[in-house]
């Protein structure tokens, strides 16, 4: 894509004070294969999330993000390039180990993850199972990687008639334990998820509720994840230290340890996040020191996963007009967005796993003094980097902002 002439970013921000800095995840959206994808995975090497969406679908409406440079970080089948857009663009290349959510938001906040999480192909481990057993007095049913709503609806009425808990995993590092919320009790499934967290070394416990009858099984909106501690402080927790308030929106209230100075908002969908975003744009004082940062998952949970690039594509044409009716009109002179993701989930290649890819980047809004291409990052955490400087705080990092 467009290179462009790298800016100088000597002197990065239009104004001496930023207030407030927005940063958006967008599940799952990943833009084009990283360097080290052929080491997961064949399908991986293949991926391009962005592109094979716009492509899949027949073509993009997504004029905001087209204005703001979307298409000069990788080819968008409708989108243009931009080179006059008023953003920093770009790719992030991850350094993690793995290509889950935790392990993209961990470095996106400064947290290095050298090995993998452990991951469960061949099934979920005796000794696991043994901590299910203890705990409940059943022994647990599945227990080998599967799409959630297939163990539900292979071994739903099973576990209704025995109160066995369904517990299966996935290629990611995670125990999910699904259970009828009529039969089994939504605080007992809590209860097990936690005592599951605290012996287990996988790197998240989910809770998987569902409801309804034999036949016509549905998930309730009462997940809940438990993720392992990453055991050292982030760009969070200097943020925390500087007295800043931060609301954690959707994922994100889930994937690092609460301060006191944390507002959480768990919302569930795409269209709760927006909301939750807006309300926070509306409520901040845009003259004093605030960062959001929201997760956008129905990207990865409802088209990744599922391979519907048609129904990605949507929810990309959606986010796209929320921009631009709520996000760029609600933009103050000091504030600072940052767009970004955390893996890639391209829905037209083989398997239903996320893949190994960059992340784009785009930063914009009033408080952004420069524009132009920012080129390919050496890490995720160039963005705990850029939220740390934007907001006047100190986090040792080894790489630097792209601001």
């Amino acid at each position: 894509m467009s290179s462009g002439v790298r800016p100088s970013f000597s002197k990065r921000l239009s104004s001496e004070i930023v207030g407030r800095v927005l940063l958006i995840v967008l599940d799952g959206c990943g833009a084009g294969a990283a360097p080290d994808a052929d080491r997961y995975g064949t399908s991986d090497t293949l991926a391009n999330t962005l592109s094979h969406v716009a492509s899949a679908a027949g073509g993009l409406d997504l004029p905001n993000l087209e204005a703001l440079g979307i298409g000069n970080i990788t080819q968008m089948l409708g989108v243009a390039e931009r080179p006059d857009a008023k953003s920093i663009w770009g790719r992030l290349t991850e350094r993690n180990a793995g290509k889950d959510t935790v392990a993209g938001h961990w470095e996106l906040m400064g947290i290095p993850l050298l090995e993998p999480f452990p991951t469960y192909p061949s099934g979920i481990p005796d000794d696991i199972q043994a901590l299910v057993r203890t705990f409940t007095g059943k022994q647990s049913l599945c227990n080998v990687p599967m799409s959630g709503t297939d163990a539900i609806r292979e071994f739903g009425d099973e576990h209704c008639a025995t109160g066995a808990p369904i517990v299966y995993t996935s290629a990611d590092s995670v125990l999910q334990v699904a259970v009828h919320e009529a039969i089994f009790g939504l605080e007992n499934l809590y209860a097990l998820c936690a005592y599951l967290r605290e012996n287990v070394t996988t790197c998240r416990v989910i809770a998987r509720p569902f409801s309804g009858p034999s036949g016509n099984y549905v998930r309730t909106g009462n997940r809940r994840d438990w993720t392992r501690s990453p055991g050292q402080d982030s760009v969070l927790d200097a943020i925390a230290a500087a007295r800043i308030p931060v609301e954690l929106i959707g994922r994100t209230t889930e994937l690092f340890p609460v301060r006191e100075t944390f507002t959480l908002n768990p919302t569930t969908k795409n269209d709760e996040h927006m909301a939750a975003v807006s309300a926070w744009m509306y409520r901040s004082n845009p003259t004093e020191r605030a960062f959001c940062f929201a997760n956008f998952e129905d990207f990865d949970m409802l088209y990744g996963h599922r391979n519907d690039p048609i129904g990605f594509g949507k929810a990309l044409e959606t986010l796209d007009a929320w921009i631009g009716r709520d996000l760029l009109p609600s933009l103050d002179a000091s504030d600072i967005v940052i767009v970004t993701a955390d893996h890639g989930n391209d829905p037209t290649t083989a398997g239903t796993d996320h893949s190994r890819e960059y992340a784009p980047l785009l930063c914009f809004g009033p408080g952004v003094g420069k524009s132009g291409d920012a080129g390919i990052q050496p890490s995720f955490a160039c963005v705990g980097a850029a939220v740390a400087e934007a907001l006047g705080v100190s986090f040792p990092l080894s790489v630097q902002s792209f601001l």
